[in-house]
């Protein structure tokens, strides 16, 4: 059995500035554990060793674990099942599978969803994707257009890129044909999940091209959300441009 990870327990103060320069003993350990979910130690959907088995492996104690684990259960990455253990999140998880889609009917009512897929292909990534998804200038991406509707209602045009290396053999036949969100194939086709997202907002009016895939006149106002998703290590992996309707939705989001 390998030696245990080392881990600095030696506080290093910035006199100066009055501030610690060193992570506290569970951020240590929550970055480990981060590091065995990167490498794919624990798959999505398995269960995570035990608090007592984990503080045996870092030779910290088990309330150290705890938070660590606590942390990572409160962003998502983790999911505790009482009386059953703590599994890797997965985008096939009910509870995960749409924690990025923030579009939430006026009346609270479950909408019946369905996905087009319009295009998917290959390309030179733009020289602003490849920026946003920090690739060199040239890099191949894929590029695929879908639209998602509500109750057969025409509610968002999503225009997604993707590192072409990452998702070789994606196509629009392989979009069209699977039952699953996309980032949960993302996850089990290609071994990427999507692990946290940050979002740009703004207000827009509908091009010919929106308007005519959307249903609505052109200049018809829409919500125009800009994503770029990332997997463990902080990695990009997507960008998305999606243009919503909210006649019949608003944008929700938990502030802490």
């Amino acid at each position: 059995m390998s030696d245990p990870p080392t881990i600095d327990r030696s506080p290093d103060i910035d006199r100066a500035g009055g501030s610690a320069a060193f992570s506290p003993l569970y951020q240590q350990i929550k970055g480990l554990l981060l590091q065995g979910l990167d490498r794919g130690e624990w798959k999505p959907g398995e269960a995570i060793p035990s608090e007592l088995e984990l503080a045996a492996r870092f030779q910290v104690s088990q309330g150290t674990v705890r938070k660590a684990i606590d942390e990572l259960a409160a962003e998502n990455l983790l999911l505790r099942r009482q009386g059953k253990g703590t599994f890797v999140a997965t985008h096939h998880e009910a509870k995960v599978r749409f924690r990025f889609l923030r579009l939430t009917p006026d009346d609270d009512k479950p909408a019946v969803s369905g996905s087009r897929i319009l295009d998917c292909r290959r390309q030179k990534a733009p020289a602003d994707v490849a920026a946003m998804l920090e690739l060199r200038a040239g890099d191949t991406v894929v590029n695929l257009r879908r639209v998602l509707s509500f109750d057969e209602s025409p509610t968002i045009l999503d225009d997604i890129w993707l590192p072409g290396a990452a998702f070789k053999g994606l196509t629009a036949d392989l979009l069209a044909g699977s039952r699953s969100p996309l980032y949960a194939l993302f996850e089990s086709e290609y071994g990427v999940s999507m692990v946290r997202a940050e979002e740009k907002i703004r207000a827009v009016a509908a091009s010919d091209a929106q308007a005519e895939l959307l249903e609505v006149p052109v200049g018809h106002p829409l919500l125009q959300v800009e994503r770029v998703s990332f997997t463990y290590g902080d990695r990009p992996m997507e960008l998305r441009r999606g243009s919503y309707l909210t006649e019949r939705f608003h944008y929700r989001n938990s502030l802490n």
